[in-house]
């Protein structure tokens, strides 16, 4: 992602790391976030002007090849994106299923290993780590990248400045896939 603000004249000033936190972001009048942490926590206060294409992921039902989820009446789900796991499975999922989540963070992959879950919902990138733990990408749910927010009372505000900076960094991300 650095290539990509450096060619649209943007130096960071903070470790991109550091400032995963939505509520400080939510301070922040520009941030740039996954859509996957936009859509579990919620994009009050903001606009999201320009995907930037980069991060790609995917949000995904993982567990073991043999797992009988889709046709299971209980599952436990370990997450740490228990807002869109309720989702997907409360209204997405093709048949009814009570759900228990189970809010984990770090070695999601663990879980159904253990026996602490059936399945989990976690971001996929490769697909990697799920295999080298003998795990399945069983079912997409979503789709993730990077995204430029925009606080709306800066958007207000400042609106000549967020509009040149938006379009700059617009053209760079056309610029990058060219």
């Amino acid at each position: 992602m650095a290539p990509l603000l450096k060619a649209a004249g943007i130096e960071l000033l903070e470790d991109p790391a550091r400032c995963a936190d939505l509520r400080r972001i939510r301070r922040s009048d520009l941030g740039v976030v996954g859509k996957d942490v936009l859509d579990e926590h919620g994009g009050r206060g903001l606009y999201e002007p320009l995907d930037l294409g980069v991060g790609a992921c995917r949000l995904s039902v993982a567990g073991r090849p043999d797992s009988q989820w889709e046709t299971a009446r209980q599952l436990r789900v370990a997450t740490k994106y228990t807002q869109q796991a309720r989702q997907y499975f409360s209204s997405e999922h093709e048949t009814p299923v009570q759900v228990e989540l189970i809010k984990l963070y770090g070695s999601m992959e663990l879980a159904p290993l253990v026996g602490l879950a059936d399945v989990i919902v976690d971001l996929v990138d490769t697909g990697n780590t799920l295999r080298a733990n003998g795990l399945d990408e069983l079912k997409v749910i979503r789709h993730s990248t990077a995204r430029l927010i925009v606080n709306k009372a800066a958007a207000k505000l400042k609106h000549r400045k967020i509009s040149d900076f938006t379009a700059d960094l617009a053209r760079a991300v056309e610029a990058e896939k060219a």
